[in-house]
């Protein structure tokens, strides 16, 4: 006997509707890190393009800053609570290994037994997060889907490590997308390249933690090789992207990359040779890198100051440890 299952009705596209951030509650300028690292201020800004960056206080966690972000992007996108069928939240920082942020953040904004899960794609997080949101709208599993990137990378650095340490910053950026009747998020590009794990790691295990075998677990990277693959297979999937989009970069009015180093997204801009009246978020110099909130944190800014605006094309991509990536093409709330 063949049998036929009833499916949930699809919808023609999704949208974003509304962003939110927050971010960490001290300012730390270059000055305060380079003593540690035998560096300058100048090297630092010559190398990476930061000035400051925001981190949270001992008594401010990764889950009060998704969940300040998340509440921003909800009110703002002026939704029907009710309406909120689904939490997704990247990050690699959330000191539970379970249950999950998403969960926690369910109960606190008052929709306790909507589909919540982590997912743990770090830079490229936030992206992740926004396709799977267009997959589950589109599939009619959910009405509207609250999306965050949060992070507290300041539990995870090490005052005198030289490869990372100066470049990370905590915060957290959301968004909500909900249906629409044209497609005004593109398909996702994505996917990893396992043969680099190691690029971008921890220093050691939480297992290896308790049984006195080494340190706390700290971030380091490669820098030398996350500069190259970043610049070079990047700038291949973004132009994948936006042929997938049927677009070409005469189209983009935004660009906004994971918020890595300022000298990746400049070579990246140069790379994809886009118009100079192409707006590119450069968050970073400012915030720093936050890992999973870079992407929505650097969107939120610009919409904010009026750089973008409402209807523009954006370009987002993310990219990171595993070496995980992903980007859209979307238009702007």
């Amino acid at each position: 006997m063949t049998v036929t299952l009833k499916a949930h009705p699809t919808v023609a596209g999704s949208r974003v509707l509304a962003y939110g951030a927050a971010r960490g509650d001290l300012v730390v300028p270059n000055d305060d890190l380079v003593g540690p690292i035998d560096s300058s201020d100048e090297w630092i800004r010559q190398r990476t393009g930061i000035i400051t960056r925001t981190r949270a206080s001992e008594q401010m966690g990764v889950e009060d800053l998704a969940l300040a972000a998340g509440r921003e992007a909800v009110e703002t996108a002026g939704i029907d609570l009710e309406t909120l069928d689904a939490i997704i939240v990247s990050t690699i920082s959330f000191p539970y290994p379970t249950p999950s942020l998403a969960t926690w953040l369910a109960g606190q904004l008052g929709r306790p037994d909507v589909i919540a899960y982590d997912i743990s794609a770090a830079c490229a997080g936030f992206a992740y997060g926004i396709g799977q949101a267009d997959a589950l709208i589109r599939s009619g599993s959910a009405r509207n889907v609250l999306v965050i990137g949060a992070e507290k990378l300041s539990d995870y650095v090490s005052p005198t490590d030289r490869s990372i340490s100066f470049l990370l910053g905590d915060g957290a950026g959301a968004a909500v997308v909900g249906s629409s009747e044209v497609p005004l998020i593109g398909p996702t590009v994505w996917g990893s390249d396992g043969d680099h794990w190691e690029t971008i790691r921890m220093t050691g295990s939480l297992t290896q933690f308790r049984d006195g075998e080494g340190p706390w677990p700290t971030l380091e990277q490669d820098g030398r090789t996350v500069f190259r693959w970043a610049v070079w297979h990047t700038a291949a999937k973004i132009r994948e992207m936006l042929e997938l989009s049927g677009l070409t970069v005469a189209d983009v009015d935004v660009f906004v990359p994971h918020q890595a180093n300022m000298r990746i997204i400049d070579e990246l801009a140069k790379q994809l040779k886009l118009p100079e009246n192409v707006v590119i978020g450069r968050d970073i110099a400012e915030t720093g890198n936050t890992s999973a909130a870079s992407i929505p944190l650097a969107t939120h800014r610009l919409l904010a100051e009026g750089q973008a605006k409402s209807g523009d094309v954006l370009v987002q991509f993310g990219f990171g440890a595993g070496l995980a990536y992903a980007g859209q093409v979307l238009v702007l709330p």
